[in-house]
């Protein structure tokens, strides 16, 4: 452990610790920006006296950190901002997240948890594939990396032939970075012949979205390596707010930093155990705290037991998907990672897909499924497939095979759904 102390308190200490840090983050947010404490109905540090208060304040959404670009939500008071990371911006108003001192030092212990964690040492040497840049991937590997003395090879997003050529040549033990980078690392390996038992790669610290059981197993049977779900996101301050054990029993929460809430769409807090999204309250940020933030990631508290690796904090499921995700087609409701377990089970296909809806006046709404396909796969195969997207999910698409390689790869995270039902102007 990076820090066993904090690791490893007893419930009673960790809501202690949980309790007096949220009332410094309140007491912070009532002295530096007036208008997040309106927000808060102006409740004061003094007000709450247990963590189990925070249901009595209102939430915080995406729109509201969008609507407040770039600092309108900024709590860093005297302190100076010493650098700054973003959100997309992809569908709004990107979110500026302002970085004090403070903050950097905090993501950098929470990401050096995460790494050890995963079995990271200093005797390491990481390739870390995440960007480096507004997005807070590759910087949040690099604090982390730094903490623990590991050698960073910061190669960032693309390059893929670079990329296996120095994971080889400088005998990398660990890549980091986004979930399904590693299946364009695949797919190259392939067309240039790289053998990955040439190289000392053994672990593989992944996330930044949500990727299926069946993926990860093919990721760890091609690169011959362990991986670990790395859970953050910029508005919590970047990669860093939990992580996989080697138990792999859940994803620990780093909750003397952060309090996970569940909730269901209506806002009401559900029982651990039931799925619903997933409520971040940050209680060591001094730039942008958050208090009762709606991540939109869909997930659901799987226990608050100690785990067998000796950590206390409470663990969640992996990510199923995100409340904005869901695609919803002639009533069914269903998560692209849904229709990725189904398909990755079938012989014969790659692991590239995409749900393209469509509509037109003749079928009205149309859901093709576009899949790469190999020789192996055939009729039978097909049938079954479309058996199980049945059964499972009541959904009964049209199937397209194309060619491996066929469907584009854009730079970062892969664009699983294609909506043209709007384009077409049917109603």
């Amino acid at each position: 452990m990076f820090q066993p102390s904090e690791e490893t308190r007893d419930r009673a200490a960790l809501e202690a610790i949980q309790l007096e840090r949220l009332r410094a983050t309140i007491a912070r947010i009532s002295a530096h920006n007036t208008a997040y404490r309106s927000h808060l109905g102006g409740v004061a540090a003094g007000d709450l006296t247990s963590v189990d208060d925070l249901r009595r304040l209102p939430f915080l959404t995406k729109e509201q950190l969008r609507d407040a670009y770039p600092y309108g939500m900024a709590c860093n008071g005297h302190e100076l901002i010493l650098r700054v990371h973003m959100s997309s911006g992809t569908t709004g108003a990107p979110i500026i997240n302002p970085y004090t001192a403070a903050d950097v030092g905090q993501w950098r212990e929470v990401m050096a948890r995460s790494l050890v964690s995963a079995g990271v040492t200093a005797a390491d040497v990481m390739l870390v594939t995440a960007t480096f840049g507004l997005f807070t991937g590759g910087f949040g590997f690099q604090f982390g990396a730094d903490a623990l003395g590991t050698m960073v090879i910061p190669v960032g997003a693309g390059r893929t032939t670079l990329q296996l050529q120095l994971l080889r040549d400088l005998r990398a033990t660990v890549i980091a970075g986004i979930a399904t980078y590693p299946l364009r690392m695949i797919e190259v390996a392939r067309q240039e012949g790289f053998d990955w038992r040439s190289t000392n790669l053994r672990i593989g610290v992944l996330g930044s979205e949500p990727w299926s059981d069946e993926l990860r197993a093919r990721i760890e049977t091609e690169m011959g390596i362990r991986t670990y779900d790395l859970i953050g996101m910029t508005e919590t301050g970047g990669p860093g707010m939990g992580i996989e054990c080697h138990v792999r029993d859940g994803i620990h929460v780093w909750d003397d930093h952060y309090v996970p809430e569940i909730v269901d769409p209506s806002g009401r807090v559900l029982p651990d155990g039931e799925p619903g999204e997933l409520v971040v309250t940050t209680l060591t940020r001094h730039g942008l705290p958050l208090v009762r933030y709606r991540t939109r990631d869909v997930t659901r508290i799987r226990s608050r037991e100690r785990c067998a690796c000796g950590r206390t904090g409470v663990r969640l499921d992996r990510f199923h998907g995100r409340t904005d995700d869901v695609v919803i087609f002639k009533g069914v409701k269903f998560y692209p990672s849904q229709v990725e377990q189904i398909l990755l089970r079938q012989p014969g296909l790659d692991h590239e897909y995409q749900i393209v809806l469509e509509r037109d006046t003749a079928r009205g709404d149309h859901l093709v499924l576009c899949v790469e396909a190999g020789p192996a796969f055939d009729h039978a195969t097909e049938t079954r497939l479309l058996r199980e997207l049945g059964d499972r999910l009541s959904l009964t698409p049209e199937i397209r095979p194309m060619a491996v390689g066929a469907i584009p790869r854009p730079p970062g995270k892969s664009v699983r759904v294609v909506d043209r039902r709007e384009r077409t102007g049917a109603p």
